[in-house]
């Protein structure tokens, strides 16, 4: 399977460029990084450290691979990748968070050409704790209060993370509230008593966190704790070549990890 990567001199797509060439069945076949990126026409390979592979770091994407992993920063080239993966009928992989209206749109727009998964976290893990918290929420009702808490590393420009949002608003829909109702963001001050209905989501950020998230159910004598906990990067590299096994050779459209999970 060929695959192309945006974002390719990124944590992650460093990352993927290293497990596509270690895997005997996978090929590197194109890297994307943003247009005013200085490495732009060296060798991908030799940029992510693992040697030449033969393939230039470009600032588009011209076609030749099954699928597209985008780790991108949410920027205006997914408006051109994803333009680029429908034109070439490039299966594509969004783990991009914090999209605009007009990117998650391109997104959508691409998925009627070619098949399209877009998801704030790759691992297996945190995909069924999207399914399994929900199900928690709805069985204990509103007498137990609900809190989120997500730690990552001191490098991530983005709070709350994509998957603690995408965490709240599943349980929130599952309790019958929109966050953007209830949602209360950190607490400081004299904030008074916590309503019954709020979803507290708290961002903590410090050293080399990969990503920890926790959701808490809490009443009055006892409390539950869902955590995972994300102990390497490959974690979501991995996630992310098994999306894209998964969607290579399926129709156009717009799937999610829950098709993925069903399909394991």
């Amino acid at each position: 399977m060929k695959l192309a990567v945006a974002g390719a001199c990124g944590q992650m797509g460093t990352r993927l460029i290293h497990m596509i060439a270690d895997a005997k069945d996978l090929k590197l076949a194109a890297a994307v990084e943003r247009a005013d990126h200085p490495d732009l026409g060296k060798d991908a390979g030799e940029l992510a450290g693992r040697g030449r592979l033969g393939i230039p770091l470009t600032a588009t994407y011209e076609g030749g691979a099954d699928a597209l992993l985008n780790f991108t920063t949410a920027d205006d080239g997914i408006l051109r990748t994803a333009q680029a993966c429908a034109r070439t009928r490039t299966a594509l992989v969004v783990a991009t968070t914090l999209l605009s209206k007009k990117q998650a749109a391109a997104i959508k727009l691409a998925s009627k050409k070619t098949p399209c998964i877009l998801s704030p976290n790759m691992s297996i893990g945190v995909n069924m704790l999207f399914e399994i918290a929900p199900q928690v929420a709805r069985l204990l009702g509103d007498e137990y209060d609900i809190e989120i808490i997500e730690t990552h590393h001191r490098f991530k420009k983005d709070a709350p993370s994509g998957t603690a949002v995408k965490l709240a608003d599943k349980v929130a829909e599952a309790v019958g509230r929109k966050m953007s109702k209830v949602g209360v963001y950190g607490r400081h001050g004299d904030v008074g008593q916590r309503t019954k209905k709020e979803i507290g989501v708290h961002a903590v950020r410090g050293g080399d966190v990969v990503g920890d998230h926790t959701i808490v159910f809490a009443a009055l004598g006892e409390r539950i704790e869902i955590t995972h906990r994300a102990h390497s990067r490959d974690l979501f590299a991995r996630g992310a070549i098994n999306v894209a096994r998964f969607l290579v050779g399926r129709k156009p459209g717009m799937y999610d990890m829950a098709d993925v999970l069903k399909a394991q």
